[in-house]
């Protein structure tokens, strides 16, 4: 077969592996921490090139899961909650675990061990399914429901990440989806272009907490270098468009990756870490804060589904 998956321990670290045998580009699934994606790896000459800022070992995932959030899931919510308090249906709800800003953050699933349910390999491609239960894990959260992951790698370096949110459940849930990866292209951020088919974003207060207002920002409508700007914004994505909605590019490896996120996915939040050596792009399907600003919240019925898609294209240019 063309495509193949199998178990692979490295550090501690129990992977699931999705490879292109033909071109050796390799996909790491880490199920036992929010099912995050823990690598992506092309071939550049004779080695695999990760792009995923990951985990060295899992005392580390372990340790700092909670303070990086390096490619978790966020779910139930994304980004921010102010103070960690919302009102739903009448009822005032209050996060157990907050941030050092007293928000909370990134939502409930990042740390969760996911079930591996199904996996498939033939000349296609290769993917694999996990599954969280989500059971009133968290007081400010007292709902169920069930998060089913699916990443599948395609021909052409193409990686589909497919999240079906269900509510099992008796009650109308409020729910978003997102993702927290970094990625690494080598060197610095500094030197990469990146292009965002967006000209608007969020504006924030001190706390990252959306004010209401949307600013003009066509900062990187055409690619451009990075330099020295810093992000930590909230961007407005078309949900109808010809291309990539973000791409970023390192011109001294040659490394070029675009993102294609479904119009399930209408918000882009990029972050530049001090170190400036990997860059967050996340995906989601709502705003900061939407448990209260409403930006995007899904309220979802019981026994029925959302799926959010993005798919990752990798290519040496």
């Amino acid at each position: 077969m063309s495509y193949s998956i199998k178990h692979s321990e490295k550090n501690k670290l129990k992977l699931v592996l999705l490879k292109d045998e033909k071109l050796g580009t390799e996909v790491a699934v880490l199920p036992e921490f929010g099912g995050l994606l823990h690598g992506f790896s092309i071939k550049v000459g004779d080695d695999l090139f990760n792009i995923i800022d990951n985990y060295e070992n899992r005392d580390q995932a372990k340790n700092e899961i909670g303070k990086s959030y390096k490619s978790a899931r966020m779910s139930p919510f994304v980004c921010r909650i102010a103070k960690g308090i919302y009102v739903f249906d009448g009822k005032e709800f209050e996060f157990k675990n907050k941030f050092p800003d007293g928000s909370a953050i990134h939502g409930l699933l990042y740390n969760k061990p996911f079930a591996v349910t199904t996996e498939r390999a033939d000349e296609n491609g290769a993917s694999v399914d996990l599954v969280y239960r989500y059971r009133k894990d968290d007081k400010g959260y007292p709902f169920t429901y069930d998060c089913i992951l699916q990443y599948e790698l395609r021909a052409d370096n193409l990686l589909q990440v497919k999240t079906t949110v269900s509510n099992s459940g008796d009650r109308v849930i409020p729910i978003a989806d997102g993702w927290h990866p970094y990625f690494a292209l080598g060197g610095s951020v500094d030197d990469w272009l990146m292009h965002i088919d967006s000209d608007r974003m969020l504006e924030f207060d001190d706390k990252l907490i959306p004010t209401g207002r949307i600013l003009p920002n066509d900062s990187f409508k055409e690619p451009r270098r990075i330099g020295q700007t810093t992000l930590d914004n909230c961007f407005l994505i078309r949900t109808e468009r010809d291309g990539a909605a973000c791409e970023i590019f390192n011109p001294q490896n040659k490394i070029r990756l675009s993102f294609f996120p479904e119009s399930s996915y209408s918000y882009l939040q990029i972050y530049t870490p001090s170190h400036r050596k990997s860059i967050a792009i996340e995906n989601m399907s709502a705003a900061p804060d939407c448990f209260n600003n409403k930006l995007g919240l899904l309220l979802l019925s019981p026994g029925n589904s959302q799926t959010f898609t993005v798919q990752y294209q990798m290519a040496l240019v």
